[in-house]
């Protein structure tokens, strides 16, 4: 098994695109979210989200047309170009047979499957534009990644919900590991939409103006968007090459429960956690810092918590939300979590949970870096993607030695 190496970052998030601007947003602790104006959201009672702001496609994109791709697929390939420009790979390509882009979701071309549903409302089934219905295929948004960086490896879209970025990199890491590729492109791209935003307020769980993961008074998530895009090589090509290391992916940890449709389980997910510190072979002493799934939804919060206390003990490591600052970003999400454990290792620094107040009881020994970041030294770090259906990813990151 061959050891694989993060070398680029993608991040277009609500708190700043690249690297640069995402680890300051980090750092301070900034707020992504405002008042949603990618719809109508007035008839709602909440109306917040974490929208990027003044995304323009064209300014990041070099081969593709932006009119050509729906609002998810151009994430998608900005953030992808941005890992692949990070990550020097336009100077030093291998053959494109060789590189591939696995790239997860939980709602493909939303946008433009609302854009096409008021078209058949309004005025019937043959009305429908057909380069909107061009645009809508999920398979999109790896094909829009391959295209941007003109690759000719895998490309696969999965769409495992909030975790699907972390199933991704499972999936980049392993192919990576067997050497059946040198480079991969992986991560996830949400966008920002009306029936999402609607379900999740019908569920219960949306909050109305900013989410507060583990703490006391937590009332749920707002939904956010963005495209996170990590680029990850064989190890010893990384070195050779003199390419910055900003990590390695040690290993990962995949279950279903598949217990409830949209209740979290803890068992289920603890042993998701023991799965993936087997395949990294490491021990839960070893981790210095766990980027958790952290929702700020009630039950997810207590089941997360529940679960890192059984693999952990009374005294886990620290434990913060990056969703308080950007909101739940989707098939994003652990994408997202994976660029600031990266940068946590490579940067030394811990991102906090911000908008937190009031410590849960219930989680005597958790610590969620309330709202500063904190200087830290991370070796070891854990990232957490939980998802509807009892989906459970987690990927395990460390020092490049």
């Amino acid at each position: 098994m061959r050891r694989v190496a993060v070398t680029g970052l993608g991040p277009v998030s609500s708190i700043g695109t690249g690297v640069a601007a995402f680890s300051a947003g980090l750092r301070e602790g900034r707020s992504g979210i405002s008042e949603i104006t990618s719809f109508d959201a007035s008839r709602f009672p909440y109306r917040n989200a974490g929208e990027v702001p003044d995304f323009d496609a064209a300014a990041l994109l070099r081969r593709l047309d932006p009119a050509e791709w729906g609002r998810s697929s151009q994430l998608a390939a900005a953030a992808a170009r941005l890992a692949a420009t990070d990550g020097g790979f336009d100077a030093d390509a291998p053959d494109p047979d060789r590189v591939g882009a696995v790239i997860g979701t939980t709602s493909g071309e939303s946008v433009v499957m609302e854009q096409l549903t008021a078209q058949i409302t309004d005025a019937g089934f043959a009305t429908m534009d057909p380069a909107l219905l061009a645009m809508l295929p999920a398979h999109r948004l790896a094909h829009a990644v391959s295209a941007e960086l003109g690759l000719a490896g895998e490309s696969v879209t999965m769409a495992t919900a909030c975790s699907a970025s972390n199933y991704a990199l499972g999936y980049a890491y392993d192919l990576i590991a067997t050497g059946q590729a040198e480079v991969m492109f992986a991560g996830g791209a949400d966008s920002v939409c009306r029936w999402a935003h609607a379900g999740f307020f019908r569920l219960g769980a949306l909050t109305a103006s900013a989410c507060t993961p583990f703490d006391r008074d937590r009332s749920g998530i707002l939904t956010g968007e963005g495209g996170a895009v990590l680029m990850l090589e064989e190890l010893g090509r990384a070195q050779a090459r003199g390419a910055l290391i900003y990590a390695e992916v040690l290993g990962y940890g995949l279950n279903c429960d598949a217990k409830h449709p949209v209740a979290p389980d803890g068992p289920s997910i603890a042993e998701c956690m023991r799965i993936a510190h087997r395949s990294a072979d490491i021990k839960p002493s070893d981790v210095d810092y766990i980027c958790a799934h952290g929702t700020g939804t009630p039950a997810n919060d207590a089941m997360e918590a529940a679960a890192i206390a059984e693999v952990f003990g009374a005294v886990p490591p620290p434990v913060s939300s990056i969703k308080s600052m950007i909101g739940h970003t989707m098939g994003a999400a652990s994408g997202f979590g994976a660029i600031a454990t990266s940068l946590a290792i490579h940067q030394g620094f811990l991102p906090p949970t911000i908008n937190w107040a009031n410590a849960d009881p219930a989680f005597p020994g958790l610590d969620p870096v309330p709202n500063v970041a904190r200087p830290a030294t991370v070796r070891v770090a854990q990232n957490n993607g939980f998802a509807f259906g009892g989906n459970n990813a987690i990927t395990l990151f460390g020092a490049a030695a």
